[in-house]
């Protein structure tokens, strides 16, 4: 099994306070040209996820190296490159047959960093994915990346994983979920220790945020709709614990995003609610043609909602509804804001990736494209052939808790998720018509190259 070290760039408040055991505050002077150095999250061989920073020049030097090493065709910057998935299955095939492994260009699909267009092509039957594309590199978290915009690359793994979630002549999965949560034990302690601060003032928020953090011990991970031990998997992970470490301020985001602790909003409540954000998709970012035979994926298909909960004495959990107006302004900036945010921190435009992918595969089910264009997909779809689920599977996270004070009220924020129903976007209330044809010139430009029938790719 693999330990997965996931990176990019965060930049975290100089007196931040203690973040999974380890002092997280980065020297001005550690940041280099091109901002904070590469950081993420890592998965050890016992399931625990932590934080990790990497040094910024082992990035650079490794994106430069790439640049002078990879292929030209695949260096150059594409606005719209086209992957034949049952053409590159054929080539992975082939390569499996004289005993070789799938190539880099393979694995990173030829250096698309988004699928803005699916589209079937009865007439060579191909199915295609289309989006802009650029050299690729392996930055030192292990994170494939665009070497001009940084960008993280679409991988093939995730592609797999999401073809076999709605694999064709299958249901296919309703959700995909991953959810952090505390224990009812731990919650337990942790209300016996809030009970325990009295008021003890601002000046002891950070042997307080210790104390709670050590009493509500390890958060569970829980994964549904996809194996646990794929890279997609980790991935949801990481955007989950990550987004929770900047609504309570202990990760700063690279531009001015006021975090939920930082408004300064919150309820002077019970100091047992809860505050919990799930990221979804935006289930009406689809365009469809009038055929059936292509879909406009919009880029922008990601928003954060929140929801509030109590915690009773006993660890139990309960919904209240919604939450308050802090939390409400906070997943309205991070949602309106997404776009800005996915460029400047890759997790979060894997995010996206994930959620496109997701809603890709179901369509391809929906249509049934693969028996129309007889293909068994019978390589990806074998583990054996192509192992997918090799990463270890996240179990716990180590807790993260901020302790701020809002005037004689002690303020201490937890919650996170990603919740996706694919199926639920492809429903017929959610789902634009392209009765205008714009679907029509995008469709033209990509079909395949007949000259070619091998050639999985092409621009």
């Amino acid at each position: 099994m693999k330990s997965l070290i996931f990176g990019d760039s965060l930049r975290l408040g100089l007196a931040a306070l203690v973040i999974a055991g380890v002092s997280m505050g980065i020297a001005p002077e550690a940041r280099g040209q091109f901002g904070p150095p590469p950081a993420g999250v890592e998965i050890n061989p016992d399931g625990i996820l932590r934080i990790r920073i990497v040094d910024r020049a082992i990035d650079q030097q490794k994106r430069e190296a790439a640049k002078r090493q990879i292929d030209s065709d695949l260096a150059s910057v594409s606005p719209l490159r086209k992957v034949s998935l049952n053409r590159l299955e054929g080539a992975i095939a082939q390569c499996l047959a004289r005993g070789e492994s799938p190539t880099e260009a393979m694995r990173a699909m030829a250096g698309l960093t988004a699928v803005r267009y699916v589209f079937y092509y009865p007439e060579t039957q191909d199915i295609v994915f289309a989006g802009p594309a650029e050299g690729f590199y392996t930055d030192p978290t292990g994170r494939v990346r665009g070497t001009e915009s940084g960008m993280p690359t679409i991988l093939l793994e995730d592609v797999v994983t999401a073809l076999r979630a709605y694999r064709p002549g299958a249901r296919g999965v309703g959700v995909i979920k991953v959810s952090i949560d505390p224990t009812e034990e731990g919650l337990r302690r942790y209300n016996r220790a809030l009970s325990q601060v009295g008021s003890a003032g601002p000046g002891a928020a950070q042997r307080i945020a210790e104390t709670l953090k050590n009493n509500l011990g390890l958060q569970t991970v829980s994964i549904d709709g996809i194996p646990a031990t794929t890279h997609f998997a980790q991935v949801l992970v990481e955007a989950d614990y990550r987004m929770k470490l900047i609504g309570i301020g202990l990760e700063r985001l690279p531009m001015n995003i006021a975090s939920f602790t930082d408004r300064s909003l919150a309820s002077s409540g019970s100091a047992t609610a809860m505050e919990r954000w799930y990221f979804e998709p935006s289930y009406d970012a689809l365009l469809v043609s009038e055929d059936g035979l292509g879909m406009e994926l919009s880029g922008n298909a990601v928003r954060l909602v929140g929801a509030a909960e109590m915690v009773a004495a006993d660890g139990q959990r309960k919904g209240r509804g919604r939450g308050n107006r802090a939390s409400e302004e906070f997943c309205a900036e991070f949602t309106t804001r997404f776009s800005e945010i996915a460029e400047a921190v890759p997790v979060y435009a894997q995010l996206r990736q994930l959620i496109d992918l997701s809603i890709a595969a179901a369509f391809i089910q929906q249509q049934d494209y693969a028996t129309q264009a007889g293909w068994e997909m019978a390589v990806l779809m074998d583990e054996s052939q192509f192992p997918v689920e090799t990463f270890t599977a996240p179990h716990q996270v180590e807790t993260a808790v901020n302790a701020v004070w809002k005037g004689n009220t002690l303020l201490t924020p937890l919650g996170g998720g990603v919740v996706v129903q694919p199926k639920r976007a492809l429903q017929q209330q959610f789902v634009r018509k392209d009765d205008a044809g714009k679907l029509v010139a995008p469709r033209d430009s990509v079909a395949p190259r007949s000259a070619d029938p091998h050639a999985w790719w092409w621009d």
